[in-house]
């Protein structure tokens, strides 16, 4: 018998791409210069990470369980809250460590978020609308201790980089 290369003759079919697209996440990790362990991590949100229940909730576990390692981590979350996360990322998370009944202000649905995984864990919160200026955010290398990260400076930088055609695209 040969392999058949045609689609199956069934009555229902489903893929699901957004789910692969979940994994391609952009994320930077920050060690310790000595042992090479991980102390940090940035974490921008793709539409990917919001595109199911599954892809959320990975994404929140995966940040739940950073913080609880002891590795801070920062989120920029640039896409508006959909029905899995109706008050942004940042409850989507932090629910799942203290109960919490944050809101995002009116008008600001986007979140950049940076978390201190020290023995007491502290979040620093900072809404935005599009079209705002991005601010720094900290990101923390210990609980106390953080760098600055110029958000909007490296936002430039990297559409500075993106060919002509598709910095017209995209306006």
């Amino acid at each position: 018998m040969q392999a058949a290369t045609a689609p199956p003759e069934v009555r229902f079919t489903a893929t699901a791409e957004t789910e692969r697209y979940a994994h391609k996440r952009s994320r930077i990790a920050i060690r310790h210069a000595s042992g090479d362990r991980v102390v940090a991590m940035l974490e921008i949100v793709s539409p990917g990470n919001k595109a199911s229940r599954h892809a959320l909730r990975s994404f929140v576990e995966k940040a739940v369980e950073l913080l609880d390692a002891g590795i801070h981590l920062l989120v920029v979350d640039l896409f508006p809250p959909g029905p899995r996360d109706p008050q942004g990322i940042h409850r989507a998370i932090w629910s799942e460590i203290v109960e919490d009944d944050f809101r995002l202000p009116p008008g600001q649905p986007l979140t950049l978020v940076a978390y201190s995984a020290g023995e007491v864990k502290r979040a620093f919160i900072e809404p935005v609308a599009a079209g705002d200026t991005l601010p720094e955010m900290p990101l923390f290398l210990e609980p106390d201790r953080y760098v600055p990260v110029p958000l909007e400076q490296s936002h430039g930088a990297a559409f500075d980089a993106v060919p002509k055609r598709w910095q017209e695209e995209l306006g």
